[in-house]
């Protein structure tokens, strides 16, 4: 399996501009900039998206957990911030940090941090991150 998405950049780095794109659609011709990545401008930016795919693959890992261990969660509401700082001349990603909110029925504390622990070790985009990553979780 490949998805693709697609970067289109014009000018500089500070005044130029560019637009994201992806193959499904989602993302068309979606506006990006040095405003809308380090002030907030309208448009999104690399930062914004690595956290949407980092929560959407570990809630989505979190649910085939779940399912194998017989749960059904009635909601799994997870939030991930990334991390931009300065390194050297440039930037790095150092964190990303998930904020889960589980409703799961008849789910005990010991067996939700043992699921959620290894959903967060074996998402892919946990995988791919070079980054440190936490998780704070939280059976509601």
């Amino acid at each position: 399996m490949i998805r693709k998405a697609k970067a289109v950049w014009r000018g500089t780095g500070r005044a130029g501009s560019g637009d994201l794109s992806t193959d499904s659609g989602v993302l068309a011709q979606t506006p990006y900039s040095f405003k809308t990545r380090f002030e907030n401008e309208k448009g999104t930016n690399p930062e914004e998206l690595i956290a949407a795919a980092h929560a959407g693959c570990f809630t989505m890992a979190l649910a085939f957990q779940l399912q194998g261990g017989g749960y059904t969660p009635t909601e799994l509401n997870t939030e991930a911030a990334v991390t931009l700082e300065p390194e050297g001349q440039g930037f790095r990603i150092s964190r990303s940090a998930l904020t889960l909110r589980a409703k799961v029925p008849n789910l005990d504390e010991t067996k939700f941090v043992e699921l959620t622990k290894d959903a967060e070790k074996n998402c892919p985009v946990s995988k791919v991150l070079k980054a440190a990553i936490t998780l704070d979780a939280k059976l509601i």
